[in-house]
């Protein structure tokens, strides 16, 4: 099993791709006072209009994304590492023994011989069985440490929409772009929002 940054990143801007053309502003009623729009947060403009761009691959940026994001991939990789520990013990047996039965096949006795290719069948079973079950539970992991996560971005980028009457967010990391003004990305400002409400230290799920 492979622990990459790549799986955990498409589990989130999955749902970051969903969640950022849902944020709606409910619109006044008639003649009632309008509140006014709250300012953006840190030095960052925000768009006057109602539709508004956003590239979630930045959140993953290690430096300037979203900083609870990292922190979590690093809980969720050290977490598993004693499994892919594991994993690459096993691989190194079983590349060993191959060369083994292929150096010595030709003058080795029959029975040795046969014994050797039981052995690393028996490898090659039980690196199959780790690895399907250490994929399993690396999946398993991910969900509980990064859905809380997902859920978060959701509520605050729908809350960042409605406090500035943004009506429409379209992810630009999601869905093709011919052409959008750098006055409408508010991808830098949602994440500086975010971050100042929601720190990397923010606890992480039990197992």
């Amino acid at each position: 099993m492979k622990i990459v940054r790549f799986i955990a990143a498409v589990a989130l801007l999955t749902t970051v791709a969903i969640i950022s053309v849902s944020a709606q502003q409910q619109q006044p009623k008639p003649g009632a006072a309008q509140p006014p729009a709250a300012a953006p947060q840190g030095n960052v403009a925000v768009p006057d209009s109602k539709l508004a761009m956003i590239y979630s691959d930045a959140f993953l940026d290690p430096k300037a994304g979203i900083s609870r994001f990292n922190a979590l991939l690093n809980t969720l990789n050290r977490e598993c590492q004693p499994r892919q520990t594991e994993s690459q013990a096993l691989q190194t047996k079983i590349a060993t023994l191959t060369k083994e039965i292929e150096d010595t096949q030709s003058m080795a006795a029959p029975d040795s011989i046969r014994q050797k290719r039981e052995q690393l069948d028996n490898l090659n079973l039980e690196y199959k069985r780790k690895g399907e079950d250490a994929q399993a539970a690396y999946a398993k992991r991910r969900q509980e440490i990064f859905t809380p996560l997902q859920q978060d971005i959701g509520k605050a980028l729908e809350a960042f929409a409605k406090a500035r009457g943004i009506t429409v967010i379209v992810d630009g990391s999601q869905v093709p772009v011919v052409y959008a003004a750098d006055s409408i990305d508010i991808t830098k400002a949602f994440i500086n929002d975010f971050n100042s409400k929601n720190p990397a230290t923010a606890s992480i799920p039990t197992p």
